[in-house]
Order: structure tokens, then sequence, then C-alpha cells
């Protein structure tokens, strides 16, 4: 990207409240970025390797995320190392999956290795999609993705390198709802009847008699049947009322309760 377009770029990301900054290729690259006040630097998957120009990022103090496509453990890990022996254990470092291939095939993925990058790496972790299918970065949600990196352009037709894996708006829009939805659906670990459920509570099953029964009678499996909703007693307790006696009249289709037995 034209370096004269940067300066322009970050005042009108700034006008939208929006926090704009850049992937350096090189020492002179970020020295420039530098004289832009950008917030935070991008390394590509190409530049993991790159040990010099990551300690030169590093210097900044600014937060830095690492995309990790093509890189072996090792390699993440002597990135990582490289960052923090020029800062400290304390640096903000992300770490991105990537698949660096263009576009990549949503079988390439490997998005287990999200949760992976967490536990081994301790620091925020998330996605660089090349796919164009938008169910994978809402799955990488799922999975613990906190950053999502995808390619934006008004029109694929239009053509240039990254045509071909980039999303058009509407896509593009239809990704972040899918990433929201996402979001939202992990809620919190819940072995409990949630407030949206409570209405339907009534129509689980329940124990009813199916039968005009007089008082004195002792209940067998006939008069007794597990129906819908739920009025009486839950089904569990079929086998303890069989064998009990009715202390009253009870007509058929009445809910069984405890109060009615002897």
């Amino acid at each position: 990207m034209p370096w004269d377009w940067q300066p322009k770029l970050k005042q009108v990301a700034n006008s939208l409240g929006l926090a704009l900054f850049s992937t350096p290729f090189d020492n002179t690259a970020v020295d420039f970025l530098e004289t832009m006040g950008v917030p935070a630097y991008k390394i590509a998957s190409f530049e993991l390797i790159d040990m010099p120009l990551i300690r030169r990022v590093a210097a900044t103090g600014k937060p830095v995320i690492l995309s990790t496509g093509m890189a072996t453990l090792a390699e993440i890990e002597e990135a990582v190392h490289a960052i923090r022996q020029v800062q400290s254990e304390n640096t903000a470092i992300a770490l991105l999956k990537c698949t660096s291939a263009y576009p990549a095939s949503p079988d390439d993925m490997n998005l287990r290795t999200i949760p992976d990058l967490l536990s081994r790496f301790g620091v925020p972790v998330g996605l660089s999609d090349h796919t164009l299918a938008g169910a994978v970065p809402a799955v990488a949600v799922t999975l613990g993705a906190c950053i999502i990196e995808k390619h934006l352009t008004l029109s694929r037709a239009d053509g240039g390198p990254d045509a071909p894996f980039s999303l058009e708006p509407d896509e593009f829009r239809e990704l972040v709802r899918s990433v929201r939805i996402a979001e939202r659906s992990l809620g919190r670990a819940l072995y409990e009847c949630s407030k949206a459920e409570m209405s339907s509570r009534k129509f689980r099953r329940s124990l009813f008699i199916t039968e005009d029964l007089p008082a004195g009678t002792t209940l067998q499996e006939e008069h007794v049947r597990s129906l819908r909703p739920a009025a009486g007693l839950a089904p569990k307790y079929r086998e303890a009322v069989l064998g009990r006696r009715l202390k009253v009249d009870v007509k058929r289709g009445t809910p069984l309760e405890w109060e009615l037995l002897q």
C-alpha cells in the first residue's frame, strides 16, 4: 500500500472511532508507522521468521499481533520469545491461527489449534481467515478466538491480488453478524432451567389417572399413564405410586399427586 495513503486512512479511521495500524515488512516501514502513531503492529505469516524485524517492532513497546501461517511450533515460540526478550513477560502479544493458502479450504483450517495456542502461550488468540466460508470465523470464536482478521474488497470483480479470498461488504456484514451470534450463544456452563425455558416446562410429561376410580382403589399399571402436561407427579415416580391406595374418588384425567394417596 502506498505510504502516502496511510496517514490519510488513519485520519478517516480516527474520525470513525476505529484503530488503524499496519503490517511493516522492514525497519523503514516501522519507522514510518511510528511517525503516524499507530497503536499496534501486525507481523504477517511470511515474516514470522524474520527475528530482526520482530525485535524492531517489539522495541516500539506497542502490542504485536503475530500471524502463524506455515509456522512450526518452534518458530512460533521463537517469535514470541524474541518479543519478550526486547520487552517483558507482560508484553501484549496476540497470535492468529492462519492457513497461508489463498483462498484457503475449510478442510485445511485445523481450528483446534486455537485452544492449543491458548493453552501453550497464555495470550489472546484469533484467526486470520482466507476462506470464503462464513462459518469458519464463527466456529473459531466458539474455540476461543477473540480476533478475526478478514480481507475486504468493494468488489471481487475489480480484481487485485487479494480479490479471490476477500469478502464484499454484504458478505462481511454477514460474517460479523455470524460472529456476534456465536459470541452470544457461548454463554456459560448451565445445568438448570433458563428463563427462556420456563414456559416450556409445562409441556413435560407427568402422571395421570386413566379412568374413574373410587376411594380405596389400589393403583395398578393400567390406572396410571405418563402424559402431557406437567400437572402431576413426574414420571420417575410411577413405580413408587403403583400398589398405593387412593384416599378419595378420582376422575379420569386427574393429575396424580401425593395428596391423593394413602
